[in-house]
């Protein structure tokens, strides 16, 4: 089974996202924080990261950087629901050895798993 680790400092957001995950077939939990991410990513070991870019204290670009020299392994996902931060996303993922998948918020829960299962698929 793969692992999903969500992360989104809205509780809501990130519970519903790893129900879905859940729901779909996949080992799902939830982080609310890039700090308490890490903590679960390291014991966790997820296939597949999907985190906030905004959130307080360590953004979630700080933890894709974090998760990308920890576990070289594990897929990435960002979400943001400010364009704004579409730019640094972009100059972000060019710095990685991998590909980086990007999803505005809101996003339909079929596009979220298409959009994971390529990801993981390239692993």
């Amino acid at each position: 089974m793969q692992r999903v680790l969500v992360v989104d400092d809205d509780r809501l957001v990130a519970d519903t996202l790893s129900l879905i995950f859940a729901k779909s077939g996949f080992d799902a939990r939830a982080s609310y924080s890039a700090e308490e991410a890490l903590e679960c990513a390291r014991e966790f070991s997820p296939d597949l990261l999907l985190c906030d870019v905004t959130m307080p204290g360590r953004d979630g670009l700080a933890l894709v950087s974090d998760i990308n020299r920890e576990l070289p392994s594990c897929r990435i996902i960002v979400l943001t629901a400010f364009h704004a931060n579409i730019k640094n996303v972009h100059e972000q993922a060019s710095k990685l050895a991998r590909p980086l998948g990007l999803l505005t918020k809101p996003c339909q829960p079929s596009e979220l798993l298409r959009e994971a299962a390529a990801m993981l698929a390239t692993a």
